[in-house]
């Protein structure tokens, strides 16, 4: 492998580093949904059970010691239950959209990397034809072993940029469709918890 990356020439460096620079936000990624993720079933239950308990304040308490965006919304609008139930669902749906946002940070990158990488690896097909040709005018001959060199190149620059772009191309999948999960899960949570604050205060 050491081999033919050095034999694709200069634009192997830079497609290497899109390479890493993937990698890293990729990382961060995987490290930021796994820490979203919570059971969110028993959360809520957790959470209705602080409330008829203790009232909306400690549950608000709860929620806030919680990681994940189900319990940032539900703590966005349990912290607001003094103002009444419309500024409540307000509340969490503000909520809901930070941390959509939140769920989506530097995905943008991973679409950078995921672009750049095949345009640097045909800039290197284009600069290694260049280089082939050239040692044809040079030599005044067309034989293989006279443009072998520059042929290569373009071909190993070109790869080794669509690999990386299938790389990183299927972390982003994977994440999206993680991401889709998360925020089918907090729309369904938000719903749930307004039914339930609603048929409280029906109760009283």
């Amino acid at each position: 492998m050491v081999h033919y990356f050095l034999e694709g020439g200069g634009f192997m460096w830079p497609i290497l580093i899109t390479l890493l620079f993937g990698i890293g936000f990729a990382i961060e990624r995987f490290y930021s949904l796994m820490m979203s993720a919570v059971d969110s079933q028993s959360f809520f239950d957790e959470i209705t059970s602080a409330i008829d308990e203790n009232g909306a304040t400690a549950a608000a308490t709860t929620c806030e010691e919680t990681d994940g965006p189900v319990a940032a919304i539900f703590h966005a609008g349990l912290s607001r239950m003094h103002r009444g139930l419309d500024d409540v669902e307000k509340a969490i749906q503000n909520a809901g959209a930070i941390e959509m946002a939140f769920l989506e940070k530097n995905m943008i990158w991973l679409n950078a990397v995921i672009t750049i990488a095949p345009m640097l690896g045909f800039t290197g097909t284009v600069v290694g034809m260049i280089s082939a040709f050239d040692a044809i005018k040079a030599a005044n001959d067309i034989s293989p072993a006279v443009v072998a060199g520059g042929i290569s190149q373009a071909l190993l620059t070109t790869a080794f940029g669509l690999i990386v772009a299938m790389i990183i191309q299927t972390c982003q999948n994977i994440f999206v469709s993680r991401i889709d999960k998360l925020v089918l899960n907090m729309e369904e949570q938000s719903v749930k918890i307004m039914d339930y604050l609603y048929e409280q205060e029906a109760k009283n």
